[in-house]
């Protein structure tokens, strides 16, 4: 029988599966044939490598495997519930077996006098020990053999163990065990070529499987899932760079010149001297938008490092080369704050910029097309809105995309769409990414970091007090808003307690009116539920100083600058995402005064209060989203789960970028020397692509 044929064969086939468990097997878990069983992962191990005298079990064994014969079997009662006990006996001593479930089964499978081999955790109950729930096999020579080692631990499903063949991970290992038995010859064919196999010291795929399984130690443990995460991140990061050398031969506008207006702006109207690192990042756009080939430049810039400044020069480059310019911002709110601060950066200079939303009226929307198509107006800035289709642009150059994780793949590919040759893109965060998300879902674009705050930014005051300081934190405010200060007050809102959250915020809002009385201070409160027109009306009073505190939703994480705004209070800070509390602190100092954050709340779970210490110690967005990134895995950071490329079987973006960065090194160097696949050591590498092309619509195209 040939290797394809034994790995694509039906599960069922596999001794001790049968059709019914395979038929539960392929609803559940998704496992139809011997090698998706074989890619069915461990998630940990246990070390059955010892079996353990009965006499010798106390407090300090955690787990324990035994083997013994049965000498006595009842049922009792234990907190109302049934429990089944058998007593175990080897030639030191006897233990009790205690289970909780399964019991029906369990009193048909255990006979008194039979030998067992058991393995499960110890539990001490006044003088004496026993063992809950333990994994049990009658001990038969394959069984001991079986148990030696290091043994595998799978993840399954309530209705596979609660099922009537009790389908758990005793089971998936044991039917891999059958697996090997029934096909000593197995055979798993190579993917990788033997250049890249030696230079990262990796053992060969089919021994990988068998020691990801089957280990006889931890260090076969080791080699193996070395072996299978290089590979899953090796061919992620293959197609990342072909995609990346693709996107490097797309044809692009030629903005040839520096022109007038730039010279203009940076010589008679920047308002700020720019950092070092606002100017290298202007220079590596300049480089890109002057090839012939379509920029692709994801621009990371911490809260309040300058990146709108080096989106007006890039808007520059191209309205001097004759071109048209949009910005999409992910919110209304954003949308605006942008027009409002582009606009007035650009007020001395003959550049039509406009805004579109979702709320501009249609005698301006109107406008807005004509002046698009007849190229009188330069530069639109708006929301999705900016992508619908009677959104026509006469010669759309460059597209800035703003807070592009909010935004879908679809609507960012759309706006490219408005221009043949596709528009210039660069895409901004303020969220920084972590380097193992950003080579991994960004691989495919040139990066570019404002790692330098400008000048005259103070670094903020980030502070923890639990509810029982409450009042000192608002006298604490007090005093600084009669300092000439204005201050935030920030509430959660979540989606699946909006209703409960928005009470709070009224609740807070009423609280805070009763401290702070109304004849001598002047609040104003954002939240999503209400209209432009109020949400806008609140901001203008605070903007402009006619209101000394703000009490609001996360609406205003991003988009609202106002430089004498200084402090920030977070309402049940535990309750909000690492990356939130800091893009919300971002909202102050951004002023010449020293600005504080406040970090109100009850109790922290433990989670909690790494994000909370994690705050407090640092204000560095690159440091505070690798922790968020070990705290909630990469699929729950920059709105990432739609990518495909997260869904690894083994490998962990928290914790292998060393394999990642080697594996990107290997790729790379593979497409340099032979790009389409065609040296015969190379051609595993191109099988195994072309076989899971099929499968999925992931991989690279080879020519």
């Amino acid at each position: 029988m040939k290797y394809r044929d034994i790995l694509y064969q039906d599960i069922a086939y596999v001794k001790g599966i049968g059709p019914d468990r395979a038929k539960l097997l392929n609803e559940e878990l998704r496992i139809f044939t011997v090698f998706d069983l074989l890619n069915y992962f461990p998630f940990r191990y246990e070390d059955r490598s010892v079996i353990h005298n009965i006499s010798s079990i106390n407090y300090t064994i955690e787990y324990a495997q035994i083997k013994g014969h049965i000498v006595n079997i009842f049922t009792d009662r234990f907190v109302n519930k049934e429990v089944l006990i058998a007593q175990m006996k080897d030639a030191t001593g006897k233990i009790d077996l205690v289970f909780f479930n399964g019991i029906k089964w369990l009193s048909k499978f255990l006979k008194i006098g039979k030998t067992y081999i058991a393995y499960g955790k110890v539990n001490q109950f006044r003088d004496t020990y026993n063992i809950q729930h333990p994994e049990i096999e009658e001990a038969t020579e394959e069984t001991l053999k079986f148990k030696a080692g290091w043994c595998a631990v799978y993840n399954t499903t309530e209705r596979l163990k609660n099922s009537k063949w009790r389908i758990d991970t005793e089971s998936i290992r044991k039917w891999i065990f059958n697996i090997y038995q029934q096909y000593p010859q197995l055979q798993i064919p190579e993917n990788l070529s033997k250049e890249i196999i030696e230079k990262n010291q990796l053992i060969s795929r089919e021994q990988a499987y068998k020691w990801i399984h089957l280990p006889e130690n931890k260090e076969q443990i080791n080699k193996a899932r070395a072996r299978l995460k290089f590979e899953e991140l090796f061919f992620a990061q293959l197609d990342i760079a072909r995609q990346h050398k693709k996107m490097k031969l797309s044809k692009g506008y030629v903005f040839q010149n520096v022109g007038e207006l730039f010279n203009e702006f940076y010589n008679k109207h920047l308002p700020f001297e720019l950092t070092n690192a606002q100017k290298r990042v202007i220079k590596e756009i300049r480089n890109d938008t002057k090839t012939g080939r379509q920029m692709n430049r994801l621009l990371q810039g911490d809260v309040g490092s300058g990146k709108t400044i080096v989106a007006v020069f890039s808007a520059l480059f191209a309205i001097d080369n004759g071109f048209q310019v949009a910005m999409m911002a992910p919110t209304e709110i954003l949308a605006q704050q942008h027009f409002q601060n582009i606009s007035k950066l650009l007020q001395s200079l003959p550049v039509n910029v406009k805004l579109l939303t979702g709320s501009t009226p249609n005698k301006e929307r109107k406008l807005i097309h004509e002046q698009l198509l007849s190229n009188e107006l330069h530069f639109l800035i708006g929301t999705h809105a900016l992508i619908e289709d009677n959104v026509q642009f006469h010669k759309l150059g460059l597209v800035i995309i703003d807070e592009q994780h909010r935004f879908g793949v679809a609507q960012r590919a759309k706006i490219q769409l408005k221009s043949e040759p596709p528009p210039h893109v660069l895409v901004m965060t303020a969220t920084p990414i972590p380097r193992t998300l950003a080579m991994t879902i960004y691989g495919d674009l040139d990066v570019s970091v404002l790692d330098e705050l400008p000048p005259g930014r103070k670094p903020i005051v980030t502070a923890h007090r639990y509810y029982s300081k409450r009042m000192d934190v608002l006298q604490f405010v007090k005093d600084q808003i009669d300092a000439g200060r204005q201050a935030y007050f920030v509430f959660p809102l979540i989606q699946e307690s909006e209703k409960m959250d928005l009470e709070d915020l009224e609740k807070g809002y009423e609280d805070l009116k009763r401290f702070f009385s109304e004849d001598k201070y002047k609040l104003v409160k954002v939240h999503g539920k209400m209209s432009n027109e109020e949400k806008e009306a609140a901001m203008q009073a605070f903007y402009k100083g006619e209101a000394q505190i703000m009490v609001a939703t996360t609406v205003i994480e991003v988009g609202v600058d106002v430089p004498n705004a200084s402090i920030m209070v977070i309402e049940n800070a535990n309750r909000f995402g690492l990356s939130q509390l800091h893009q919300l602190r971002g909202r102050v100092g951004r002023g010449s005064e020293k600005s504080y954050c406040i970090l109100l709340t009850n109790n922290l779970s433990e989670d909690a209060k790494v994000r909370i210490e994690t705050m407090v110690r640092t204000t560095n967005g690159f440091e505070i989203s690798e922790v968020d990134l070990k705290l909630r895995g990469p699929g729950e950071l920059a709105g990432t789960r739609q990518s495909g490329m997260l869904n690894f079987k083994i490998a962990d973006l928290t914790t292998d970028y060393p394999i990642l960065k080697a594996a990107r090194e290997s790729a790379i160097e593979l497409l340099e020397k032979d790009e389409n696949l065609q040296f015969p050591e190379h051609w595993p590498i191109r099988e195994y692509i072309l076989q899971n092309e099929k499968e999925k619509p992931l991989w690279i195209k080879i020519a």
